[in-house]
């Protein structure tokens, strides 16, 4: 990076310079037009335009290439105008899929090695001859701060000319039988081309319950299928049945959004006084605090005695990286505050955990007729639910059998549900209908339910986040909606009010997360006669799942190369993380982190340095440990987007 600062500074004396006070439209040369986000500067040359972070330290160059033989060269055009000595070779190409005028897109990864914590990627954008090249050159320390800056960039950047599909004020179609086995082939294609063994869908228009089953396996290798009963961990989605409890209790007096959390639970702190003394209940879940992401706390570190006080002992020791309310950075941990504080203001005498359980039940679940959706995973395993599913290290899926997923327990209100495609179209019903129960009663007040909605910051173009929800009007219609992703669930619903339509879909594999923004596009597709987009975006999401698995695949060596395995400890403690057990065995070495673990695989590095990867379905490739050394003691290294951690061995 301190070359491409150098070089910046180089020909800063002949860029034309602007800084954004607000989002703000531009457009290149060409006439290609993009949005410079809130706070980034923009320095412009020739055919080369530049947008830089506040950070300084993260870049997106848009160049006008012009006419090439195809993307390869476009991309090493691009780079030629835009900083000529880079020298990173390619990682991957993958395709992408055509939109916003573009005829062709293809993306470049390059080789980074762990230790750098920086991102170099580039897009080729082909229109009828003419390239377009975006490349990111950055710290993932701020591209994990200013993803939706990032996101915004790149959904606002439109080929010359193009005109964005709308469907405003256009008239929805009906769900009628026809429509709903369009939607159903889509899905049961998209299945067999992401390999996902089981879907739940739902869907209601009007009212009325128009389609609720399943299609494929709860499980690979047996017989029992999908149904409208069968129970799936949703995930991010308990954020929003949260925040629908707590405004069932601001209806009732007992909390106020706009109350100080320190006025309704004293003992609540911050790693900034700063923060502490301004964070609003509703702020705790908008993802607008400042407040950055650290999953890996409790990903990594939670034990079978982690209980739900360790929310609040991880946002004690949580500093935040970016202004208050300024950019979107979503927390699990502010989220899972949220829930057991409104919980501990219903059921004061009771355990923070089982107060919340207990509002849950007694304030949404019961009354929305959500009889099976529940946080106990025991009862869970125990009825018709399906199993999670993930690509093996040769990237062919297979069931997940580590009980990762029980790391989310103890901070169930961010995530940890279990429920049905019958359930959640219960709860996505009551959103269309704005508090209003099948019987004609009033559940709750709107006013409060819509409060969920209101923008807070910008996730994307055209899309903004509320109060464990999502509105993305992308496409000139209000989509209310949130996803949900635990290892091999995924999970999304999506409620159109002006079309008074709703649609959940629920999968049990980590491929079903490419299915569930096509599956919301094919959605408005059905309704509004759209133009056909949704089963490319599907098939290009394949192709680059299958590149991406080759690839990491040739980079490891399985079983660890013996050099890798002789430097290892037995144990390893992080402060922050808690330990690591090492074990070898006749697959390698098992790395073992509280609540689960997975056999590792290593990785030689672009720096040579050696990395253990973790491998077995579900956690393959997420986690990235350096192998080290601290005052002559074998250490490992592993970082989250604006974190680093450093195990040491006793």
């Amino acid at each position: 990076m301190k070359r491409l600062c150098a070089a910046m500074m180089l020909v800063a004396l002949v860029l034309t310079s602007v800084s954004a006070a607000a989002d703000t439209p531009e457009k290149t040369a060409s006439g290609a037009r993009f949005t410079l986000p809130t706070q980034w500067s923009m320095q412009s040359h020739d055919r080369v335009i530049v947008l830089t972070a506040p950070e300084g330290d993260t870049h997106i160059a848009i160049v006008d290439v012009g006419t090439a033989p195809d993307a390869a060269q476009a991309v090493a055009r691009a780079w030629l105008l835009y900083e000529p000595s880079m020298h990173r070779a390619v990682r991957i190409i993958t395709p992408g899929a055509p939109r916003a005028g573009w005829d062709e897109i293809r993306n470049f990864s390059y080789f980074t090695s762990p230790n750098e914590h920086l991102t170099v990627e580039a897009s080729a954008l082909r229109a009828g001859h003419a390239w377009t090249v975006a490349i990111i050159e950055g710290s993932d320390a701020t591209l994990d701060k200013r993803s939706a800056a990032v996101e915004l960039v790149d959904g606002s950047l439109t080929a010359a000319g193009y005109r964005r599909e709308t469907f405003a004020g256009r008239t929805a179609n009906r769900l009628t039988p026809v429509r709903i086995a369009q939607l159903l082939s889509f899905v049961r294609t998209g299945m067999n081309q992401l390999n996902v063994p089981g879907v739940g869908i739902a869907l209601i228009d009007h009212g009325k319950v128009v389609y609720e089953g399943g299609l494929g396996v709860r499980e690979l290798g047996k017989p029992q299928t999908v149904d409208k009963n069968t129970l799936f961990m949703i995930a991010s989605n308990t954020k929003g049945l949260t925040t629908l409890m707590m405004a069932r209790l601001v209806d009732q007096g007992k909390l106020r959004w706009d109350e100080l959390v320190t006025q309704a639970y004293p003992s609540f702190r911050l790693g900034s006084p700063e923060t502490t003394d301004k964070v609003r209940i509703e702020d705790l879940i908008c993802a607008c605090t400042g407040v950055p992401r650290k999953d890996f706390d409790w990903i990594l570190g939670t034990t079978p005695q982690t209980g739900p006080e360790e929310t609040f002992v991880q946002l004690l020791h949580t500093e935040p990286t970016s202004a208050y309310g300024k950019i979107f950075q979503y927390s699990n941990t502010m989220a899972s505050a949220a829930g057991y504080i409104a919980g501990h203001l219903e059921y004061p005498n009771l355990p923070l955990g089982g107060a919340y359980d207990k509002a849950m039940q007694t304030l949404i679940f019961d009354p929305l007729g959500m009889s099976r959706t529940t946080f106990d995973m025991q009862k869970a395993l125990s009825e018709d639910h399906a199993s999670p599913h993930g690509p093996n290290i040769d990237g062919v899926t297979e069931v997940v059998t580590t009980p990762v997923n029980d790391i989310a327990i103890p901070y169930r209100p961010a995530g940890e549900a279990w429920s049905s495609p019958h359930d959640m179209i219960r709860y996505v019903e009551n959103e269309l209908t704005k508090g209003v129960l099948p019987n004609g009663k009033r559940f709750m007040s709107a006013k409060n339910l819509l409060q969920r909605r209101v923008h807070t910051v910008p996730v994307g173009e055209d899309e903004w986040y509320g109060m464990g929800l999502m509105d993305d009007q992308r496409y000139g219609v209000s989509v209310i909606h949130h996803g949900g992703d635990l290892i091999g669930f995924h999970s999304d619903w999506f409620a159109i009010p002006s079309a008074d339509v709703g649609a959940v879909i629920l999968t049990n594999s980590d491929s079903g997360v490419y299915l569930r923004a096509p599956f919301e596009r094919r959605l408005l597709e059905v309704l509004y006669n759209g133009n056909p987009q949704a089963a490319q975006q599907v098939a290009v999401a394949a192709a680059t799942i299958k590149a991406e698995a080759a690839k990491a695949r040739q980079l490891l060596t399985f079983p660890p190369a013996p050099q890798a395995i002789a430097q290892l400890a037995r144990h390893y403690d992080s402060p922050d993380l808690g330990h690591i057990d090492v074990r070898k065995d006749a697959q390698g070495v098992w790395f073992q982190f509280g609540l689960w673990g997975s056999h590792m695989a290593s990785r030689k590095n672009p720096d040579g340095t050696t990395s253990l990867v973790t491998i077995d379905p579900g956690v393959g490739g997420f986690f990235n440990f350096v192998a080290t050394t601290q005052n002559g003691k074998p250490a490992l290294i592993t970082a989250d987007g604006q974190h680093k951690y450093v195990y040491t061995s006793p």
